[in-house]
């Protein structure tokens, strides 16, 4: 069960950052192998990005190698864009009720 987060600075108000993103939640929730993302935003520090569960690595690394990803890159209202792969600790995700389990079993 492969995780993705990915954080950036803004170059813009978090507000015209959010504005912009109504575009591409769609896009993104339509991406094959996406099961969610969750969308994290710390305005004070000007930093945003998000926390993504993928049905496969393989699908992870065609979301990362893909449009969506290198769109952002380019994108003049970001900078310092990173991404980081994660497992997910099963077990103990489960224990404080992390939606491994229910997802695990859907795949």
């Amino acid at each position: 069960m492969p995780i993705l987060q990915i954080n950036f600075k803004l170059n813009v108000p978090a507000g015209e950052y959010a504005s912009s993103c109504q575009g591409v939640a769609q896009a993104i929730a339509s991406v094959a192998g996406v099961r969610w993302k969750i969308w994290i935003l710390n305005e004070q520090e000007k930093e945003a990005g998000g926390i993504y569960f993928f049905d496969t690595e393989q699908a992870l690394s065609d979301y990362l190698s893909g449009p969506i990803v290198a769109q952002l890159k380019k994108h003049p209202g970001v900078r310092d864009v990173t991404a980081k792969r994660f497992a997910v600790m099963e077990d103990l995700t489960s224990t404080t009720r992390g939606p491994v389990s229910h997802m695990a079993a859907t795949q």
